[in-house]
């Protein structure tokens, strides 16, 4: 399936072997698009697998360890009246702000429609958007008022055994991200760099109080937040940015920063090199 060669290594192998970091991001986007295949046309899966059910190669998957994400990159729209709602399963971690804050517009556990916008005031429900913090809920107002803007401070804050729940002008991996993102930290999730919530199932135990270093107010706290996952490494973060506790406290407050996202970090939230030490992939 990768390559017509069957000696030949998949396209991901080849150019993530290189180890420059634009080859290592081409790799990367790679392996997305493959992924994103299998989703969109199953026919591709069907046949590779008919493929080395007979005999064919099925060599080159074997050799390339594969990413399954938690859930595709599609986004389910509803539009109502006064909104359109837009909901993102991939980066949903369950927090349960939408189904207890919003009951009659998100139905929990039910089979067919779920989503309801016209269910309550549309104010009220632009609340409950805001309140998620992973971005999975986000809209699009259709009664002529703004949609939702930067903040006035870029955040993360570290959740308690959990990730980071980023809010600001988000950039992820070069491309925007809108503007709330929880992003894992455990070193645990197959939904790199999202979080899915496996911290729960490993057990992570990490602080979300971690004590307060250096704080110096910034001179400008809001504009775009770069943040860009390095290979088989941190979190790498460029841009004003405020680290605060689980509680709100601040933690520190800098411009740029390399956060660990393999969970095995002796200075958390910050990345001292474990994964390197660890073997951590992603």
């Amino acid at each position: 399936m990768w390559s017509a060669c069957k000696n030949c290594p998949p396209p991901r192998a080849a150019l993530a072997a290189y180890g420059t970091p634009r080859l290592a991001r081409a790799a990367e986007q790679l392996a997305a698009l493959a992924r994103r295949s299998l989703t969109c046309f199953p026919a591709v899966k069907t046949a590779a697998s008919a493929g080395a059910g007979a005999g064919g190669s099925g060599t080159d998957q074997a050799a390339a360890p594969r990413e399954t994400p938690a859930a595709s990159d599609s986004i389910e729209v509803v539009a109502g009246r006064a909104i359109e709602i837009q909901f993102q399963a991939r980066r949903c971690i369950h927090s349960r702000f939408c189904v207890t804050g919003a009951p009659k517009v998100f139905l929990a556990n039910v089979k067919g429609p779920w989503i309801h916008p016209d269910a309550m005031p549309v104010e009220r429900l632009v609340e409950v958007a805001h309140a998620c913090p992973s971005g999975a809920i986000r809209y699009t107002r259709r009664d002529g008022a703004p949609d939702e803007s930067a903040p006035p401070v870029n955040l993360a804050a570290v959740r308690e055994a959990g990730p980071y729940a980023f809010r600001g002008e988000l950039q992820l991996s070069g491309v925007p991200a809108g503007f709330r993102v929880t992003l894992c930290r455990c070193g645990a999730s197959r939904n790199k760099p999202y979080c899915d919530g496996s911290h729960h199932d490993v057990g992570f135990s990490a602080s979300g109080e971690p004590p307060t270093g250096a704080a110096d107010m910034l001179p400008i706290r809001d504009g775009l937040l770069a943040i860009e996952p390095e290979i088989n490494g941190p979190l790498q973060v460029q841009g004003n940015l405020e680290i605060t506790s689980g509680t709100g406290r601040v933690v520190a407050r800098v411009q740029t920063a390399r956060l660990c996202r393999c969970g095995g970090s002796q200075s958390k939230p910050f990345c001292d090199g474990t994964h390197a030490k660890i073997g951590f992939q992603g």
